[in-house]
């Protein structure tokens, strides 16, 4: 079979890094992007092909499309939207800007970047894109507002992109992960304290124990799994001749998806505020 290719996105840490590494020694065509420049860097150092790639600007994403189709005679197999982070705060201290940010980092410069490569799959007859969205895409937890809205927004679009591009050849799938171990709660601290005013908050209390969880070295929640689980589902939805639509990634994503079908919302709500 011809080598196939593959462009990730989010690849200087966690599940972009795992994906990456695993699929190149698997035998695929990767192309791993990292939005900071020592990021790219460190990936090269590992043996990817690694690109510059921020997902908030358009001639950004453009470029680096164009870099990978340059390498690939013009197509691309598989596409692997993972690049995100996570604004925490109560709505009501989240300003604008920081939503808007959230919302250009994680849907909108996904967006995009599929835009763009879907007239090459289109061209070729074949592809699959792949959307790692989160289990806080259909249930929600207080605090996580944002990230909460931006997942949410990933399902709506993948699940319309499906329909879109059924008769295209092209598989849009979704991963939903729940708890993994990855700098995501660093990522989200860092985000958490430049954006919400914490000590002027009436949320105050509850932002100290945010906080607590944030610099913890490891995730604290129940079943958290490492990057190599959603690797796995990631390798299935690649390979598999039917792939599912969508792949629920930790036992609290399994047990969400059967609670939000089947439990009155006054119930869900309950359980969602003891995490």
């Amino acid at each position: 079979m011809p080598t196939q290719s593959i462009l990730i996105t989010g690849c200087s840490s966690g599940i972009g890094l795992h994906a990456a590494l695993t699929l190149s020694a698997r035998g695929y065509q990767v192309f791993a992007t990292a939005r900071k420049p020592q990021d790219v860097a460190a990936l090269q150092d590992k043996g990817l092909s690694a690109y510059l790639l921020d997902l908030t600007s358009t001639e950004s994403i453009t470029q680096t499309l164009a870099k990978v189709l340059e390498q690939t005679g013009g197509q691309l197999d598989f596409l692997f939207n993972n690049g995100a982070y996570g604004q925490p705060g109560a709505l009501e201290d989240l300003p604008t800007h920081a939503l808007k940010a959230q919302f250009e980092s994680n849907v909108f410069g996904w967006h995009e970047l599929t835009k763009q490569v879907i007239p090459v799959m289109r061209q070729q007859g074949h592809g699959r894109i792949i959307q790692c969205s989160s289990v806080l895409g259909f249930v929600s937890m207080a605090y996580r507002g944002a990230y909460n809205a931006s997942k949410y927004a990933i399902e709506g679009l993948t699940d319309t992109l499906r329909l879109e591009l059924k008769s295209a050849n092209i598989a849009v799938i979704l991963l939903q992960p729940g708890p993994i171990n990855t700098q995501f709660r660093a990522n989200a601290l860092t985000a958490f304290q430049d954006n919400i005013a914490i000590d002027t908050s009436v949320h105050k209390a509850q932002y100290h124990q945010q906080i607590e969880r944030l610099t913890s070295e490891k995730s604290n929640a129940p079943f958290t799994l490492e990057p190599i689980d959603v690797t796995q589902a990631l390798i299935h939805a690649l390979e598999s001749k039917r792939p599912k639509l969508r792949y629920r990634i930790t036992t609290p994503t399994k047990l969400f998806a059967v609670f939000k079908r089947i439990l009155p919302a006054r119930w869900l709500d309950y359980l969602l505020a003891k995490g």
